[in-house]
């Protein structure tokens, strides 16, 4: 007759917890990341802007909401027909706002109802300019066929992203040389990146021109230019030396 030996189940229980607490040690153990240094670079890129919009249009105002109207479309329609004239394609032109509103007074009694004086009729249009040679023209054409607003002109950059290419590579090559100094300082080795991340949104904020009247009979404008910038974060691997 065969005996069978079990072992006592405190001591089956104490060999699995003692295994799952060295499973779970290995696993804290491979978690840790490799010691590191994390710096920033970046680059910049002076650039002449090549795009520009602009923003106008006509306001009108009358007794009644319908004469508001009328005399607002038949102004904006001058305005538009100028645009195209002067070589401003279709699709360059949008409609930004388009509004009729009710012009009051308060009862000089102050306890009366508001007294509706006039209507005023808006219409706005955003016009973009792929020649930035063209704007002084653009703005010259938007006056003399009868524009009253002009809120200003903005300059962008519109291949931003394929310029910032070098300037790309020059960031890295900025974060390596600060990280190269902080392991010297710190008596490490650098190693190769563990990890590369572009900071925020590339590219310029557009540079608006000040707010000019629309009765300016000449417009001079000077795009100037845009700096680009690119930052990233690189984090390197170190070891002792």
């Amino acid at each position: 007759m065969t005996r069978s030996t079990s072992l006592p189940l405190a001591l089956l229980c104490a060999a699995a917890l003692s295994g799952a607490t060295g499973f779970a040690t290995a696993a804290r153990a491979d978690s840790v990341p490799p010691p590191s240094i994390t710096v920033s670079g970046d680059a910049t890129l002076s650039v002449v802007p090549d795009r520009a919009e602009i923003d106008g249009g006509v306001t009108t105002e009358a007794k009644t909401a319908r004469e508001a109207a009328d005399a607002n479309n038949k102004a904006m329609a001058g305005v538009l027909a100028a645009l195209k004239a002067s070589g401003i394609a279709d699709n360059d032109i949008q409609t930004s706002r388009l509004s009729l509103q009710p012009q009051s007074t308060a009862n000089r009694n102050g306890n009366g109802p508001v007294q509706i004086t006039g209507y005023r009729a808006t219409n706005r249009v955003t016009l973009t300019l792929r020649d930035v040679t063209k704007v002084a023209g653009a703005i010259d054409a938007l006056v003399g066929a009868g524009a009253n607003e002009i809120s200003g002109i903005s300059f962008s950059v519109s291949q931003a992203s394929k310029l910032l290419d070098d300037a790309r590579a020059r960031a890295i090559a900025d974060a390596r040389r600060k990280a190269e100094i902080y392991a010297k300082a710190a008596n490490v080795t650098l190693g190769e990146p563990l990890s590369i991340a572009e900071e925020g949104a590339p590219g310029p904020v557009p540079m608006y021109a000040r707010k000019m009247a629309a009765d300016v009979a000449a417009t001079p404008v000077a795009p100037g230019s845009e700096t680009l910038r690119i930052a990233v974060s690189v984090s390197y691997a170190i070891k002792p030396q």
